[in-house]
């Protein structure tokens, strides 16, 4: 967790690669929108949103161990956004995000597009579980679904069982 910092304006320029880019990578297969992936989406616009309206990264903690290679944001207690660069995948940083949102926040939920099968993996290796609560994904016909960690507490319970 040592890598880990709260986002400033300074980041704005990164975490708008790493949103953009990663969305890309990982939604294209799931929305097929080109015009909205490569035209609505774009990193200059959303840098400046960030400049012009710095509140908007309150909420959002990156990893930066001299280069800013993810990035995670918190609303509400739940976990809202995880992306980490394609460059920088496999090597621990998404998990170092997901810990630092429960230890710090006590980030207990979050919603996954029902598609992403990778993310979803991903959030169990790290303690979440599936529930039965889908919603559809606003704009879209596709569904997120939430996932829940389970407390040490119910863990055990449902070990139990």
């Amino acid at each position: 967790m040592d890598h880990i910092r709260k986002a400033t304006v300074q980041d704005a320029s990164r975490i708008a690669e790493i949103l953009i880019f990663t969305k890309r990578m990982n939604y294209r297969d799931i929305f097929h929108d080109d015009k909205v992936s490569f035209g609505e989406m774009q990193v200059y616009p959303l840098v400046l949103d960030y400049m012009s309206n710095p509140e908007r990264l309150e909420n959002i903690w990156v990893y930066d161990d001299g280069i800013v290679k993810g990035m995670v944001h918190i609303e509400g207690g739940e976990l809202a956004e995880l992306y980490v660069d394609s460059f920088f995948q496999g090597e621990g940083i998404g998990g170092a995000l997901v810990e630092f949102a429960v230890r710090m926040f006590g980030v207990q939920n979050l919603f996954v597009l029902e598609k992403n099968v990778r993310a979803i993996r991903f959030y169990q290796r790290h303690g979440f579980s599936l529930t039965h609560e889908r919603q559809i994904q606003e704009g879209t016909a596709e569904y997120k679904v939430r996932m829940k960690r389970l407390l040490p507490v119910e863990q055990a319970e449902n070990r139990e069982i």
